[in-house]
């Protein structure tokens, strides 16, 4: 639902704020007072073209902002998850979106959604879900056999069974995959059998140990400083152990002489156990460095080993990940990826027949929902007509193809047209007049005419399925009286599923408002501005005067006014 609109700088249109309600919103001024100002600004804001040219006289910068409460719906909540603007396990009944579009006088346009950047075909992606504007050419939905099919649904009351049948459709699907995955071409298979069986006894035959790459470094490093590393050990041997004056002579000989001190100041007795654990400690060092120095060999040979397989371990990281951890995580997926190749037509067997009990499932259904939409049509045709005859087009005729393309077909062949809709192709056929043939609803009706059709169809179905709002402009274009009045009565009844946004020259609708708002256009200090107020209720009483009457409002005008608002 829209609940806020924001212009700024657009057209002849300084600053406007306009706020909706639930129901029917009813828009009313004179011609030419900016009524279509305000719904082409909304049409702009849900992804129509955004130009310089729409900026007020002089102005930089423009722009339009919408505050939508929206009602949860899993394809939109995805879609908005996608774009990172819901968190995906975010399970909430509604929320509110904020979408605004700015044009500069340079022509640069900005589009946001939640305060944050966005693209115009996302902004396009969520229009179905937020607005439809029906009338002056601009027929969003009525002309797409997207939106018959679920018109048509939605008046057979066939949501529970299209939960089904996409079940259906996606397990065929995800089984159908699979077997196309399987069965790639034989050469193709049998070079990766190849590849893969060479590099399963590549990696085997190294014999990969996790960490060997780190433990040989350190013995390399080892091995070509022995020099360095004897000479080291030996120094450090002689300053602790061997030399006359080394650390451990010096430590027993203070050990010696503490004890001797503390016959005479017990307190330093207390230090002897440290300078104990001291000379231990000392003559574990020592011995380690003798066994060390002992064992310090320089040897070519294992050095020269140590690099082959330093560089052999190097070849294989490169080659299979980075590092000795990848190539043993790429040794095993080769290893299951090569069973399951060795096991494939076993495997084939198995997805066939689950492809076969899928396949019958998904038909089934579909079949059932195909027979339900064909029961349905005729019931919603009959419907359609008496609407259509209570709005001006008595003459009119009306008729819903059911077409399943997928007949004759329900084998793999029939896959291809299979969707998780169903198999069906649902078109609308429309004749305004006696004496033409039936044809396709976009070839032949347009302008008021539509707005007027789509309004029937949507009161018919009992659009609720995903409330939104509804945009009706010029649908009172050509009629009048019992007509309208007849319009205002389904404008009513399909507000109360969707808010609904009209906007009409005929007190007969108006007076079944919700939310009457009306636009004024004035002139001041050589500039033109648009404004829109609420109205109360002696308001709309005024207002609905001056459409029954025009510029002078009478007495008796006023009191038709109050009778009409009291039927109301």
């Amino acid at each position: 639902m829209l609940q806020l609109l924001n212009i700024s700088n657009i057209a002849l249109i300084d600053e406007l704020q306009v706020e909706f309600d639930n129901g029917l919103n009813l828009l009313t001024g004179e011609t030419g007072s900016g009524k279509s100002i305000i719904v082409d600004a909304l049409g702009v804001l849900i992804g129509g073209r955004f130009t310089a040219d729409l900026l007020k006289s002089g102005a930089e910068r423009g722009f339009i902002e919408g505050l939508f409460s929206v009602t949860r719906n899993d394809n939109l909540h995805r879609m908005l998850s996608n774009a990172g603007l819901l968190s995906e396990d975010e399970r909430v009944k509604s929320f509110e979106l904020i979408i605004r579009r700015e044009v500069s006088a340079s022509g640069k346009n900005k589009i946001f959604i939640n305060n944050k950047l966005a693209t115009l075909i996302l902004l396009r992606e969520l229009r179905e879900y937020l607005v439809d504007i029906h009338g002056q050419g601009e027929q969003q939905t009525l002309f797409k056999t997207d939106t018959h099919l679920e018109l048509l649904d939605s008046f057979a009351g066939n949501s529970a069974l299209r939960t089904q049948v996409a079940t259906a459709y996606a397990q065929l699907h995800e089984v159908q995959s699979k077997l196309d995955e399987l069965n790639r071409n034989e050469a193709e298979k049998f070079q990766l059998v190849d590849t893969l069986t060479y590099q399963i006894e590549e990696l085997e035959r190294t014999h990969l140990v996790i960490g060997e790459d780190i433990q040989l470094e350190d013995e390399k490093r080892r091995l070509t400083n022995v020099e360095k590393l004897t000479s080291l050990s030996q120094s450090s041997y002689g300053r602790i152990y061997e030399d006359d004056d080394s650390a451990l002579a010096r430590v027993r000989q203070a050990t010696s002489e503490l004890v001797e001190l503390s016959e005479f100041e017990p307190r330093f007795a207390e230090y002897l156990e440290g300078l104990e654990s001291a000379r231990a400690v000392l003559e574990d060092l020592s011995f380690s460095l003798r066994d060390f120095v002992d064992k310090l060999e320089f040897s070519p040979a294992r050095l020269a080993e140590i690099e082959d397989r330093l560089a052999e371990l190097s070849r294989l990281k490169r080659k299979y990940g980075g590092s000795i951890e990848a190539s043993l995580e790429h040794l095993a997926s080769s290893q299951d990826r090569l069973r399951q190749i060795e096991s494939a037509d076993e495997l084939e067997k198995e997805l066939k027949t689950e492809m076969a009990v899928a396949r019958q499932q998904y038909f089934e259904l579909s079949n059932k929902l195909h027979k339900e939409r064909g029961r349905a049509a005729r019931k919603f045709e009959q419907a359609v007509e008496k609407g259509i005859g209570e709005l001006a087009m008595e003459k009119a005729r009306f008729q819903v193809q059911v077409t399943s393309t997928a007949e004759g077909h329900e084998d793999d062949a029939g896959f291809k047209h299979a969707g998780h809709k169903g198999t069906d192709a649902i078109e609308f056929y429309f004749s305004a007049n006696p004496g033409e043939e039936l044809k396709p609803l976009a070839r032949v009706a347009s302008g008021g005419e539509a707005s007027r059709l789509m309004l029937i169809l949507k009161t018919v179905a009992n659009a609720a399925e995903f409330p939104r709002t509804i945009v009706f402009d010029e649908i009172d274009a050509g009629i009048g009286g019992r007509v309208s009045e007849a319009v205002g009565v389904k404008l009513k009844k399909l507000s109360e599923t969707n808010q609904v946004l009209c906007v009409t020259h005929q007190p007969q609708i108006a007076r079944f408002a919700d939310n009457h708002l009306t636009v004024q256009k004035e002139a001041a200090k050589n500039r033109t501005l648009v404004h829109i107020a609420k109205l109360d209720r002696n308001g709309r009483v005024e207002e609905l005067a001056r459409m029954l009457t025009g510029a002078e409002i009478t007495a008796g005008a006023r009191k038709h006014a109050r009778e009409m608002l009291g039927k109301g």
